[in-house]
């Protein structure tokens, strides 16, 4: 098995933040997108329920 070395030697400085970076990103997208795909969601959900009940339509 091949071990996993966290030494990044003389860069590491430059290394371990650019993988934090990155993390970020990541994550930030993701919640990013289960907000939107939560909001698009509760739209669609009012729409067909306004379709269904014209009268409650503003």
């Amino acid at each position: 098995m091949i071990a996993l070395s966290l030494s990044a030697g003389k860069y590491a400085a430059f290394v371990w933040p650019a993988y934090a970076v990155t993390l970020l990103g990541f994550a930030w997208m993701i919640v990013d997108t289960l907000a939107r795909a939560r909001r698009w969601r509760r739209k669609f959900d009012q729409l067909e329920a306004d379709q269904q009940n014209p009268r409650r339509a503003k």
